[in-house]
């Protein structure tokens, strides 16, 4: 593993980057890959039955596709194979955009807003984009949960008065303390085409800190293809 920044470490294959231990202020893991492949092939080809379109295996081939992108289509089948036997359960998604939040003008709770996944037991989030606008990450001192920025908290206590711990119990249970602010200074990473990476969660056995990460603003009239579990 080379680490990349404080942040991210870089790996060089699939068991590097499920064996390879978060320590510090690193919770961010790339398998740094160049893909060959016309993944826009695929993308072209699969019919978008929703915002968000789940594929399955068997879709993927019953495409007709050229040698290129047939070989896209073998690597996409290969990662979902390795994580299924890993243990994970991945989930190949044609996205057109993702459901917005707007109940509330001052904070939002959707994938767009800079958030950490949380799970009750020990597990890792993977994702890799084969096309289309990539996710970004972004270091955890350059970001302020948003339920501690004065205003946003006195909006919330407003909704909900209450006492402390059940106001606690509010800002959990409406997932708004896992959202969070970029500060002015923040220098995003992007998570770039290709790669399989592997990022923090909250959970009881964490020994870091989550990695906080948002979801892209897509491009004009371009799905995107992304594997995520």
């Amino acid at each position: 593993m080379i680490l990349v920044s404080d942040q991210i470490g870089r790996v060089s294959s699939f068991s590097e980057l499920v064996n390879t231990e978060f320590k510090g202020t690193m919770n961010a893991l790339c398998w740094h890959r160049n893909l060959q492949g016309d993944f826009k092939e695929i993308v072209t080809q699969l019919q978008l039955k929703e915002n968000i379109t789940e594929v399955s295996a068997e879709d993927l081939l019953a495409l007709q596709l050229s040698e290129k992108g047939n070989l896209a289509r073998e690597i996409i089948l290969n990662d979902l194979q390795l994580l299924t036997d890993f243990g994970a359960s991945p989930s190949l998604n044609l996205l057109k955009c993702y459901e917005r939040d707007e109940e509330f003008d001052f904070i939002s709770t959707d994938v767009y807003s800079y958030h950490v996944d949380r799970s009750p037991v020990a597990t890792d989030t993977f994702l890799c984009t084969y096309y289309g606008a990539a996710s970004d990450i972004i270091p955890n001192e350059q970001a302020e949960q948003k339920i501690l920025i004065p205003e946003i908290r006195k909006k919330l206590q407003e909704l909900h008065n209450s006492s402390a711990e059940e106001f606690e119990g509010f800002l959990k249970e409406n997932y708004f303390d896992l959202h969070y602010q970029a500060k002015l200074d923040s220098e995003p990473v992007n998570l770039g085409l290709g790669h399989l990476w592997r990022l923090a969660v909250d959970h009881p056995d964490q020994q870091v800190l989550p990695c906080i990460h948002r979801a892209p603003k897509e491009n004009e009239g371009e799905y995107r293809l992304l594997l995520i579990c």
